[in-house]
């Protein structure tokens, strides 16, 4: 059903200025005029006139606020007199056209979730940027539909991407980008100025144009060369003091908007300790004195670590290289976590470096360290706690999945060894910085 809509509407918006009918839309999509009326009023909460009609209100007023004479534009749109047009946009929106732009700052109406292509080329000439590039929506990627459905994201050719989403989250997430922006990293969220300089386009909803930053470092061409040393694991760590580096730089941008943005406050040592009783249930042949351990000792140590908001999930698709070197990051939109800083660290030293084994992992782990601590010092009970802050992880990992989970048994598993390493090699992890 999506795609007869999605066909429906793109031709809706390539046929403004001409009559639509019902009859010929369920002609396209092989329906009776009646089913597909109702298919559509269920998908858009509109019947199809209704929807013609506030699409043509909609792009008539854009073109009358780019500076077109009003009557020749409500004529085009298929309206007999300028009264006629100023009527029903009353009727639509409750206020006069005038007083919409006002409202709205001269910027473009409403603008819906499900849309065609036209409607973003539209958009996009806000911008000093060809209107002729390919665009490709690619919000509803697999891990995307259910947690973030909200966010809509377009690839405009091959530099840039253009999103939206409720106001608050897309103003958020400026903010961080222009913390980033002054610690020299960037963002997915940092803004390319509009043709009349403003970082964003603004109307009921927010519209923003960004740049691609690198890639991913598991997606980036590496040289025969590089992967000879990949294997020797002379660049993972030439990577992992580059990418501490970058984490300090991040930390300190995050903290500079943590009041701004008002994150909420998780308690790691918490979800650890809650998670022990499950742990125990897996029957890994981890003795009391660990558990004991980790409650008596993180605890003591936990009140006095920095906390502030952090990533949350620093991974191999969040960290954008180029050349050996972090451009910046990604993935802020759904993360919104105060948690103590070393969190970050130790997490993305695993993740961003393909998932090592724990050996590897403590080389690629000291690297980050070092990195982060020669920009933003680790306080000494930062580094007392490192050990414990990945049992915290790990505790928490083999405490929420089990066996029965679909699609977890990997990463259960992985967990499981993670946390039995830990156990028995709690001294490769006392002197690492």
């Amino acid at each position: 059903m999506q795609n007869v809509i999605e066909t429906s509407l793109d031709y809706i918006e390539q046929n403004l200025k001409s009559d639509i009918l019902a009859d010929e839309l369920a002609e396209m999509a092989n329906y009776s005029t009646g089913h597909f009326c109702r298919i559509f009023a269920l998908a858009m909460d509109s019947t199809v006139a209704s929807y013609i009609l506030k699409r043509r209100l909609d792009h008539a007023l854009v073109e009358i606020s780019l500076g077109r004479k009003a009557i020749g534009v409500v004529l085009e749109y298929g309206f007999e007199t300028y009264a006629g047009f100023y009527k029903a946009f009353v009727k639509m929106y409750g206020c006069s056209p005038k007083q919409y732009l006002s409202t709205y700052k001269n910027k473009k109406p409403e603008v819906l979730f499900m849309h065609g292509i036209n409607e973003i080329r539209i958009i996009l000439g806000n911008w000093d940027i060809s209107t002729d590039l390919k665009i490709e929506d690619v919000t509803h990627t697999e891990w995307q539909t259910q947690e973030k459905s909200e966010w809509k994201t377009w690839d405009i050719g091959d530099t840039y991407y253009l999103k939206t989403n409720e106001r608050s989250k897309m103003l958020r997430n400026i903010k961080i980008a222009k913390a980033l922006s002054k610690q020299g990293l960037f963002s997915e969220f940092s803004p390319i100025p509009t043709r009349q300089g403003d970082d964003y386009l603004d109307g009921e909803h927010i519209f923003l144009l960004t740049k691609k930053i690198g890639e991913p470092l598991n997606h980036h061409p590496l040289s025969d060369e590089e992967i000879a040393k990949m294997a020797n694991n002379e660049l993972r760590e030439k990577h992992s003091l580059a990418l501490g580096q970058a984490i300090a730089k991040l930390h300190n941008a995050l903290k500079s908007v943590h009041e701004d943005v008002k994150p909420w406050e998780g308690n790691l040592y918490e979800q650890g300790k809650n998670a022990i009783p499950k742990v125990k249930k897996h029957d890994m042949g981890i003795s009391d004195e660990f558990f004991n351990d980790y409650v008596e000792n993180f605890g003591k140590l936990y009140n006095k670590l920095p906390k502030q908001l952090i990533h949350g999930n620093l991974c191999v698709e969040t960290a954008a290289y180029e050349n050996g070197k972090v451009l910046g990051f990604k993935g802020f939109e759904t993360f919104n976590l105060s948690f103590p800083r070393i969190y970050d660290i130790t997490w993305a030293a695993g993740e961003i470096n393909t998932k090592p084994s724990m050996e590897k992992y403590v080389a690629m782990l000291t690297e980050t360290l070092r990195g982060y601590d020669s920009v933003n010092p680790l306080t000494a009970e930062e580094k007392q706690s490192i050990y414990y802050v990945l049992c915290a992880t790990y505790l928490r990992s083999c405490g929420y999945y089990t066996e029965e989970m679909e699609g977890v048994y990997d990463l259960l598993a992985r967990s499981k060894k993670a946390l039995v390493f830990l156990t028995n090699n709690k001294e490769m992890f006392s002197n690492l910085v």
